[in-house]
């Protein structure tokens, strides 16, 4: 049974820190690519990150670029997220998502199992 258990969010001031975990059992988490999605109070889901099984290649939405690391450790079972100079529109519920493919991807259909989400609060 694939599962995805995501830990490591919280209450932030602006211009903070948080890094999110993700473990991953079930699958062979070196041979997928990983992603990570956010949905914030009231809105949809939106993709922030995505990481490729092989070469370790990495892309990021637009609004995180600069910003947000995602990272992974194979021999741990385990994806990242660092995330630095939060703002409060960052303020989400943070999923970890494993990819059908081994090269990550935007397209929230290419994703197959998700965790349970880890809430992000950005606030003074």
């Amino acid at each position: 049974e694939v599962q995805l258990v995501e830990s490591g969010g919280g209450l932030v001031q602006p211009g903070g820190s948080l890094r999110l975990s993700c473990a991953a059992s079930g699958f062979t988490f070196s041979t997928y690519a990983m992603s990570w999605v956010r949905q914030a109070p009231g809105k949809g889901l939106e993709w922030v990150s995505a990481i490729n099984s092989g070469d370790g290649g990495t892309i990021y939405a637009d609004s995180v670029k600069g910003r947000f690391t995602i990272s992974r450790d194979n021999a741990k079972n385990t994806l990242y997220l660092q995330m630095n100079s939060l703002n409060p529109e960052d303020t989400a519920v943070y999923y970890c998502a494993k990819s059908k493919l081994r090269v990550g991807v935007r397209d929230l259909e290419e994703y197959n199992y998700w965790g349970q989400g880890t809430q992000v609060t950005v606030s003074s």
